[in-house]
């Protein structure tokens, strides 16, 4: 079984040496994901934006392996301030509202200040 390394050309990824997904089989690994643009490296001040753009950049990142959101089995959100967490759920309710993955959210600081919401997921390919 290979394994198969995905990047989204964050610099971060370089920086600190990690994938941003990792396929194994038909599992795939999605890093804590932040609302950078990666393009730009450029991130918004809101957290509606931000989970908006952590949700592109993760639907891109399973696209690359092959997999899509609906195939998301776990999702682990990470929040600095837990009082801004219903600020995310309409934008988390569009992507997994009839996926319904197993979930949790944890409040801890991140890595760069600007930084208002991170996720994570873990996602099973489904024959197609």
């Amino acid at each position: 079984m290979k394994r198969m390394l995905i990047s989204s050309g964050s610099s971060f990824e370089s920086e600190i040496g990690y994938s941003r997904a990792v396929v194994q089989g038909d599992w795939v690994f999605v890093s804590g994901t932040t609302g950078f643009d990666y393009a730009t490296m450029a991130i918004a001040q809101d957290i509606e934006t931000q989970t908006a753009q952590c949700l592109q950049n993760i639907a891109a990142a399973l696209q690359s392996a092959g997999s899509s959101m609906s195939d998301v089995v776990r999702v682990t959100y990470v929040l600095p301030d837990a009082s801004e967490f219903p600020k995310c759920w309409p934008a988390l309710r569009q992507c997994f509202g009839t996926v319904r993955p197993a979930a949790m959210m944890i409040s801890a600081g991140l890595a760069d200040p600007r930084m208002k919401i991170e996720i994570e997921v873990t996602a099973l390919k489904q024959a197609r």
